[in-house]
């Protein structure tokens, strides 16, 4: 039943199961009656429950999104759990009842506890941190940007692919806002950001970022620094509004021909893009509070405490997923910037885990302007580069360079 909807969105992927499980019981139901001495008219019930459940969730994509269904249907479940156990124990008598219906109830009874503490969790975390910053108003959504320090330029932090402002705000933002101003933000769905209403490929993103610095206030041109996929948002941005860009610095940065040149990657991709849509269904019930239990342990105690929170839930797995489907057009428009003349250019290579050809991407990326560097870091991964203090500490060295040229009107200075 999934496999014509993969990679689809999360109010798809859990109506199919709806529809599946419909089906399921509903042949219970009529195949019971037909065959057997033993009709099982009460999974009638379950069936016309989960088609219209999924029938509303395939019709009403926002449905997901309201808290209020994270509140109803967990509860509503068990009861329906508990009344059907009830039903298969009166009018089932064969040990069926114990291999086939019991870990059906069984799975589904954990669903809803797992989806009950979810619920009350997630309400509890938003709870324990005070968002730094503000809110900005961008056109159909709200924006969240926080800036500290004070000086020119302007740097401002784009976040690798499903990461939210956090993961730069541990140590490398609190180390620029020694030196100038600095903002991080979080693109739209994303750590404390509202979701957007359309899709957000490069250009998307560019603008919104765009709109949101205008409003804030803050001034360009803006040194942009921006970490894998950020670095692929900074190249839109400065291929878009490039007078707004006074230098730009890219961390281990995706390259835009990447798919089609780096090998294993498009695999990868395919893989990948399937997986994420259902990670919204799968968080929902708990399963992220596992995989993210250890993660990001090396920043800072808040940054910590932000990424752990926001990354296990269903609202940050939809936005992953949006994302990473329209990560391939934010490429292809990143390809169209050609250069970005005789502005500072700083790209730091990861070396410790990159896959072969990576570091030849990673040079073209270095020849977009007339005044560059490229830095690689032989012992230092790809995640490293913002999230151990020791790493970020060369990204911000990065940074800094860029600022001292950038103010003197000087070639970049090789170390």
């Amino acid at each position: 039943m999934l496999l014509p909807f993969a990679g689809a969105r999360e109010n798809v992927v859990s109506g199919a199961v709806l529809l599946a499980f419909a089906f399921g019981w509903a042949s219970l139901a009529i195949l019971s009656l037909r065959f057997t001495d033993q009709p099982q008219r009460w999974a009638a019930v379950p069936a016309i429950l989960s088609a219209l459940v999924g029938v509303v969730l395939l019709l009403w994509p926002g449905s997901v999104t309201h808290d209020t269904f994270g509140w109803l249907w967990p509860v509503a479940l068990i009861v329906l759990v508990a009344w059907m156990v009830v039903q298969s124990r009166r009018h089932l008598h064969s040990r069926a009842r114990s291999w086939l219906l019991y870990p059906i109830f069984g799975v589904l009874a954990l669903s809803a506890i797992g989806g009950a503490y979810e619920t009350v969790q997630e309400r509890i975390d938003r709870g324990q941190h005070t968002m730094p910053g503000r809110l900005v108003d961008v056109g159909d959504h709200r924006l969240h940007i926080f800036c500290m320090g004070s000086g020119s330029p302007t740097v401002v932090l784009e976040a690798g692919l499903g990461e939210p402002s956090s993961m730069m705000q541990g140590w490398i933002q609190p180390d620029i806002s020694e030196d100038t101003r600095v903002c991080s933000y979080d693109r739209a769905g994303r750590g404390w950001s509202d979701a957007a209403e359309g899709p957000q490929d490069g250009i998307a993103v560019a603008t919104d970022l765009h709109t949101l610095l205008d409003r804030s206030g803050e001034n360009g041109p803006y040194v942009l620094a921006g970490h894998s996929a950020g670095g692929a948002y900074v190249l839109n941005f400065a291929n878009v509004y490039p007078d707004d860009v006074a230098g730009v610095v890219l961390l281990d940065s995706m390259h835009p021909e990447q798919r089609a040149r780096l090998e294993g990657w498009e695999t990868f991709y395919q893989i990948f893009r399937r997986a994420s849509a259902l990670f919204p269904s799968l968080y929902r019930v708990g399963i992220g509070r596992l995989i993210y239990r250890n993660y990001a342990a090396a920043l800072p105690t808040e940054a910590r405490g932000e990424e752990r929170d926001f990354l296990p839930t269903a609202r940050h797995a939809r936005s992953l997923r949006d994302e990473f489907s329209e990560l391939p057009t934010a490429l292809l428009q990143a390809g169209d910037l050609e250069t970005l003349g005789d502005k500072p250019l700083i790209v730091v290579t990861a070396g410790e885990g990159a896959k072969a050809g990576w570091q030849p991407l990673q040079e073209e990326l270095a020849a977009l302007s007339s005044n560059s560097l490229h830095r690689n870091i032989p012992d230092v991964t790809h995640t490293m580069l913002t999230e151990d203090e020791g790493a970020a500490e060369m990204s911000s060295q990065a940074i800094r360079d860029v600022i001292k040229s950038v103010r003197t009107d000087t070639e970049l200075a090789p170390q």
